[in-house]
């Protein structure tokens, strides 16, 4: 469960951070200011639409330290989306994908259909995910 008060103490670090006002960051993740007024007077929970939404607009912001207080604000080494990655292919010859950017990655290879690929999401063993969205669409 969520800590209500540590909640909203970790949404001002975010405000404070990015130099936002209640109002400016609400129209940044697309809510309606009343929202984040609620949220931060304590009189509404946040709703998962709402961490969501944080999330996808603040890629620094990390879900388990906006949650719990666990792990690090600002992400310390957030992802480039236009950096190269290499797709763990086992025990294949990873040569021909390691030039590759996120959105290139011939998806023949998992399905053998050609499609483009809409998102990758990353899950790491301690619980934590990075999200890269092709916003190329």
């Amino acid at each position: 469960m969520v800590n209500k008060d540590e909640f909203i103490k970790r949404l001002e670090k975010v405000l404070e951070y990015y130099g936002l006002s209640a109002s400016a960051f609400a129209d940044s993740i697309g809510v309606q200011r009343s929202s984040i007024s609620h949220l931060l007077s304590g009189r509404n929970n946040p709703s998962l639409d709402f961490v969501l939404k944080i999330l996808h607009q603040y890629p620094d912001v990390e879900l388990y330290w906006l949650l719990n207080g666990k792990g690090n604000f600002p992400i310390k080494s957030a992802p480039n989306p236009n950096s190269k990655m290499v797709l763990d292919l086992g025990e294949e010859d990873q040569s021909t994908y390691s030039e590759k950017t996120p959105y290139e990655v011939p998806n023949t290879a998992v399905s053998g259909q050609k499609k483009p690929i809409s998102r990758i999401v990353i899950f790491y063993k301690d619980g934590t995910f990075e999200e890269f969205k092709n916003d190329r669409e």
